[in-house]
C-alpha cells in the first residue's frame, strides 16, 4: 500500500448535487451521461424528468416521470463511462482496461501518458490527477523531461513501433510498456522493434462473453414422477397427437449468452525494459 496525498484523493459523494454527472439508465442497452442542472428536464419515451427532483437523492435511485415511467440514476463508474463515452476513436472496454492496469502494475503515484480528451477528465473529476498534452509522439517522441521517470507507458497509435525507442528512454529501470493494436500486422512490426530494448514480450487477446440472466417459465414434464421426494410415480396425461401434457408450469432463472457479444477488439502487447 502507498500513502496518498489527501488533497488528490478521489472522494465520492453518495448524494446527487447540482452540477454532478450521472448515468441515466433507461434499459440495459440504453444509457446516457447527463449533467444535473436544477432548471433542466430530461425528456424521453418514458416522460419528462425534472432534474430538481434528482438533487439530494442517492446514486442508484429510481426516479419517476410525469407519466409514471422511470429511470435509474447511476454513478459514473469506469465501466459505465466506457459505455456512454463519445467514441471519437476506438476505445478500450472494461476487460482490456483491467488487463492493461494489471500488467502495467499501475498503482497510485505512477506517472503515465494520458491519451483521452481533457474535457472527459474534467467531467469525471479526474483533471487534478492527469496532465494532458498534445504532441506527435510518433514523429517527435516523448518530452525529454520525463526521461527515466515513467513507471509504465501505454501506446495507442497506428504505428507504435515508431514511438517504442522514445518510450524506452522514458521508462524507469524494469519499467513496462503496453501497446494497443487492432491488427496483427501492427503487433508483428512492434514486436520486431521491441526486441532491441525490451524483454519478456507477450501479446494477449482478451475475449469477454456476457450472459443475460432473467426469470422465465418452463414446462415441468417430469414433476415428481421420478419418486425422488418419496411419492409414487403417476401417469402423465397424453395428448391426441401422442405428446405428453406438462405436469405444471414452473418459474426458473435462466442464463444465456448475449446476442450482442463482442468478438475481437484488439491485441495487447506487453514488454519489460531490459
Amino acid at each position: 500500500m502507498l500513502a496518498i496525498d489527501p488533497a488528490t484523493k478521489l472522494s465520492f459523494n453518495r448524494l446527487i448535487s447540482n452540477g454532478d454527472l450521472v448515468i441515466v439508465y433507461e434499459r440495459h442497452d440504453n444509457l446516457k451521461a447527463v449533467t444535473v442542472s436544477e432548471s433542466t428536464v430530461l425528456q424521453n419515451r418514458f416522460g419528462v424528468f425534472k432534474h430538481s427532483e434528482w438533487i439530494g437523492k442517492p446514486f442508484g435511485s429510481k426516479v419517476f416521470s410525469n407519466k409514471g415511467g422511470f429511470v435509474y440514476l447511476l454513478a459514473p463508474t469506469p465501466e459505465l463511462w466506457t459505455l456512454v463515452l463519445s467514441h471519437r476513436t476506438q476505445i478500450l472496454y472494461i476487460a482490456d482496461i483491467s488487463f492493461v492496469i494489471m500488467y502495467l502494475e499501475v498503482v497510485p503515484g505512477c506517472l503515465q501518458r494520458a491519451g483521452s480528451a481533457r474535457d472527459d477528465f474534467e467531467r469525471t473529476g479526474l483533471s487534478s490527477l492527469i496532465s494532458v498534452r498534445v504532441r506527435d509522439i510518433q514523429g517527435e517522441g516523448f518530452p525529454s523531461e520525463f526521461a527515466g521517470l515513467a513507471d509504465a507507458v501505454f501506446l495507442d497509435l497506428p504505428q507504435p513501433w515508431l514511438a517504442i525507442p522514445s518510450a524506452a528512454e522514458m521508462l524507469k529501470q524494469d519499467g513496462t510498456l503496453c501497446s494497443f493494436s487492432p491488427c496483427v500486422e501492427q503487433v508483428q512490426r512492434s514486436c520486431e522493434t521491441l526486441q532491441n530494448s525490451f524483454t519478456d514480450i507477450r501479446t494477449f487477446e482478451v475475449l469477454l462473453r456476457t450472459y443475460e440472466v432473467r426469470e422465465g417459465k418452463m414446462e415441468n414434464l417430469n414433476g415428481d414422477n421420478n419418486g425422488s421426494n418419496g411419492s409414487l410415480p403417476c401417469k402423465r396425461r397424453q395428448r391426441s397427437n401422442g405428446s405428453y401434457a406438462p405436469d405444471s408450469i414452473v418459474s426458473s432463472v435462466m442464463a444465456r449468452p448475449c446476442g450482442e457479444a463482442r468478438g475481437h477488439t484488439d491485441y495487447l502487447t506487453f514488454a519489460r525494459l531490459k
